[in-house]
């Protein structure tokens, strides 16, 4: 289909309409496994006045204007979390949203900067239970076997991989032992550090281009316990704290889905936004105003929780066997249908 050719066109819209079907189908199933098992869906503000704390993520900016004439700046948010863990505050329980979300400079066959995330959170779970949670849904969803992008998964097993043996099998390296220091990480790795190039740099340089290739292929892939230095906002294990309980799944090779035991501690998680956010705006410049109502959310108290952000629209191409992400969006810009 020509680029040129309106996503909203007869023709544009009959190739895409099976896909676009089996998405119909998923949403509808989505909803009933999360209800079967006592989720409430909840639906939270799109424009916020902070909508995230991580480096390298790009929001699309807004302005609310009030009757009065006075406006403040808000921000479409790139994950519905910060506000989906205040009503954990407030005692929601079991939760889970279909939400749109915006992340901005993001554009290939697998990132449209308009997008689905499901994201789900219980209280009172750890990782075990939310990785076998995780497992219930696909294999309910999506038949035993699937195939997307020229890779066929089986949903009979998973794999459990940490992070570290991750390093150990595909790169040769001991990620932990080498934390912080690039010029042994590339050592171990035998790869060529390139000119500033930082320890985190050649962490996701080497995650990228050795270890995902392997990953999610036969069976689904759980890569688990991440170097606190990437904890985000996930707790430290704590039988481990050189690494967080944290955990992405991959499915046909695909990263589906981003998962924390979710950190409660209001100073440890005020000390990871304030390092975030000097990081950020040596970047990128200066931006919005530290989230001090989420934080008061979180010195309220928040129950001990396991949440997990799925990409929904990833999800689609998986069930329908899209090749790329515009296939099963229903009116995705022009350059994506």
């Amino acid at each position: 289909m020509s680029s040129s050719t309106p996503s909203w066109h007869p023709r544009s819209l009959e190739a895409r309409l099976r896909f676009l079907r089996r998405r119909a189908e998923l949403t509808a199933a989505t909803r009933a496994f999360f209800a079967a098992r006592g989720y409430m869906e909840v639906e939270t503000p799109y424009a916020v006045p902070a909508p995230g704390e991580e480096v390298h993520l790009r929001a699309f900016a807004t302005r609310r204007e009030y009757p009065d004439g006075h406006a403040e700046p808000l921000w479409l948010h790139t994950s519905p979390e910060f506000a989906m863990k205040r009503l954990l505050v407030g005692g929601a329980g079991p939760i889970f949203q279909l939400a749109r979300v915006w992340r901005n400079g993001e554009a290939s066959a697998l990132h449209a900067p308009e997008f689905t995330m499901l994201e789900w959170y219980r209280p009172g779970a750890d990782m075990d239970a939310l990785i076998d949670e995780t497992t219930a849904l696909l294999r309910d969803v999506l038949p035993g076997e699937v195939s997307a992008r020229g890779v066929t998964t089986s949903l009979a097993g998973t794999e459990r991989l940490t992070v570290a043996e991750a390093f150990d099998r595909y790169v040769g390296a001991d990620v932990l032992g080498t934390e912080g220091d690039a010029v042994a990480l590339a050592a171990q790795a035998g790869a060529r550090l390139r000119e500033n190039e930082t320890w985190e740099d050649l962490f996701f340089r080497l995650l990228l281009e050795r270890i995902e290739p392997h990953l999610g292929r036969a069976h689904p892939t759980f890569l688990t316990h991440w170097p606190a230095a990437q904890a985000a906002l996930a707790r430290r294990d704590p039988a481990d704290p050189r690494v967080a309980e944290r955990f992405e799944l991959f499915v046909c090779g695909i990263e589906l889905a981003n998962a924390f035991v979710e950190l409660t501690d209001p100073v440890e998680q005020r000390e990871r936004f304030i390092a975030e956010r000097a990081r950020r705006h040596a970047l990128y410049g200066p931006d919005w105003d530290l989230d001090e109502d989420f934080l008061a959310a979180l010195a309220e108290g928040m129950p001990q929780s396991a949440g997990i952000a799925l990409g929904f629209d990833r999800l689609s191409m998986i069930a329908s066997g899209a090749d790329r992400i515009g296939q099963v969006l229903w009116l995705p810009p022009a350059d994506f249908a």
